[in-house]
């Protein structure tokens, strides 16, 4: 994973600062969304690493699945990709873009992962709690994960704040061993 994310980050920074010059943050995070989809399918994976379609070809039938959803950068940038053999991080560099692209919109998504269902209550002290933190507007999601046992997890890009009871049994399971 490590080595993915250093691969895609020029790439990301790249789209970014293209995206950015254009004014199309959002068509540009359309655009890699669905790149992103098309690299990572089974299917289109095996063409992407078939040595007798050349890397025109590739950039053809990629930028040519859908029709008129990539603009002429984008269809550069899908050369760019193919020509480089990076097409395959497509995901990764769509997830560094969504984080810059959130940075420069001053907003951020977080994640909770709880032991239980959150109600409205929880949700908005954890959305509220989080904007102070951040200094951003906050996009919230909540999925249930029984394994927990209890508590939560709260994740946004890297930042992780594990106050789950699992990761508190972790943490003492560890300083017990030592």
């Amino acid at each position: 994973m490590r080595e993915t994310a250093t691969l895609a980050r020029p790439y990301a920074r790249a789209a970014f600062e293209q995206a950015r010059s254009e004014g199309k943050l959002r068509e540009w995070s359309d655009q890699l969304a669905l790149l992103s989809v098309i690299a990572a399918d089974p299917l289109m994976r095996r063409v992407i690493r078939n040595p007798r379609i050349s890397a025109q070809q590739l950039a053809g039938l990629v930028a040519d699945l859908i029709p008129g959803r990539f603009t002429p950068t984008g269809r550069n940038f899908v050369g760019l990709l193919v020509d480089a053999g990076r097409l395959d991080v497509a995901p990764e560099i769509r997830r560094q873009f969504e984080q810059r692209r959130l940075l420069a919109e001053s907003r951020a998504d977080v994640e909770v992962i709880a032991a239980f269902e959150l109600d409205d209550e929880q949700r908005n002290r954890i959305r509220d709690l989080m904007q102070r933190r951040l200094g951003r507007e906050v996009t919230l999601s909540a999925t249930v994960d029984q394994s927990l046992i209890g508590g939560a997890i709260i994740r946004t890009g890297d930042y992780v704040i594990d106050a789950s009871v699992r990761g508190r049994l972790r943490v003492m399971g560890n300083q017990l061993s030592e």
